[in-house]
């Protein structure tokens, strides 16, 4: 284990979001297109940078590990952005408070995927076979999205985890401040911005089953996993901002994306097969289907 990358790793985060909440956005307002495409430069642009850290302490192999699961993630974070739009729709929250609940959504997010990565770890070292069992599982879950692409989104209304609140605590439709809780009457009530930040770490748990298996067929690397994964999930916020508009519009990213989970999940079943594949294929793969899906929606947009 490194230790300067994990000490670096943590210092960036912890100043970043410092920067950001205690400095850039002390007051709720709701962030222009500029402000979010600048955001969304500099968190990448860090990213980047880091990824020159890890080639300087580990070498150029963990580089490009790092450089290729950063990129998947930050890929399929497209469908999570798409989902969160729907959930912050739904509750009304306003513009000015979109920030406030996706920071705090990034730092659960961290602590989940934290514990995910590094227990999925262990049992990768342990029982080496949970690697065909998550290339299994990305397969069918590629296979899934190519067929199910044309579905449109799930009801809310319905969804388990929100009628399962709703039905045991206290809730309240007023927002003031994009505060979580209220004290109405000596009794506490939830607002509808916390009832969008649970959904939305609830979300981000799911999207958390299918992006790190997927991760784990390129390194096994917990210092790699975890850095990367954390700096796409710190992205998420410029880039919910960025895309708002028009995330629909890259239409060909929902075959693109389930192509790169089977094109992973097979790449876990080389030691089964005897085959070694490259670890810059895995990139150069992930990066081509990327490229090809954007310029195929810029080519041939749908209405």
């Amino acid at each position: 284990m490194s230790y300067p990358v994990l000490l670096a790793f943590g210092a960036i985060t912890v100043i970043y979001l410092f920067l950001d909440l205690g400095f850039f956005h002390k007051e709720a307002r709701m962030l222009s297109f500029r402000q979010a495409l600048w955001q969304s430069v500099v968190i990448i642009l860090i990213a980047l940078g880091f990824g020159g850290f890890v080639w300087h302490e580990k070498g150029s192999s963990a580089a490009i590990e790092y450089y290729s699961a950063y990129s998947m993630e930050y890929a399929l974070s497209l469908d999570n952005v798409f989902v969160i739009m729907l959930i912050m729709r739904y509750f009304s929250v306003p513009p000015p408070y979109h920030h406030r609940v996706l920071f705090w959504g990034v730092l659960g997010a961290i602590v989940m995927r934290g514990i995910f990565i590094f227990a999925g770890v262990l049992l990768v070292k342990r029982f080496h076979f949970v690697l065909y069992l998550f290339g299994i599982f990305l397969i069918l879950a590629g296979i899934r999205s190519l067929f199910s692409r044309d579905e449109g989104p799930g009801d809310l209304s319905q969804n388990w985890l929100l009628r399962f609140l709703t039905r045991r605590f206290r809730f309240t439709t007023e927002m003031p401040g994009g505060r979580f809780v209220l004290r109405i009457g000596g009794r506490r009530y939830f607002t509808p911005v916390m009832l969008a930040l649970i959904l939305i770490e609830f979300t981000d748990l799911l999207f958390a089953v299918d992006s790190i298996p997927a991760a784990f067929a390129i390194t096994q690397d917990e210092e790699v996993l975890f850095s990367s994964n954390i700096f796409a999930v710190m992205g998420l916020r410029s880039l919910f901002f960025l895309l708002a508009a028009g995330v629909r519009r890259f239409w060909a990213l929902e075959i693109g994306i389930p192509l790169i989970l089977i094109g992973i999940g097979l790449k876990m079943f080389q030691d089964f097969v005897a085959l070694v594949i490259p670890t810059w294929y895995s990139l150069v793969f992930i990066l081509a289907v990327l490229s090809v899906s954007v310029v195929a929606s810029l080519l041939y947009p749908k209405r």
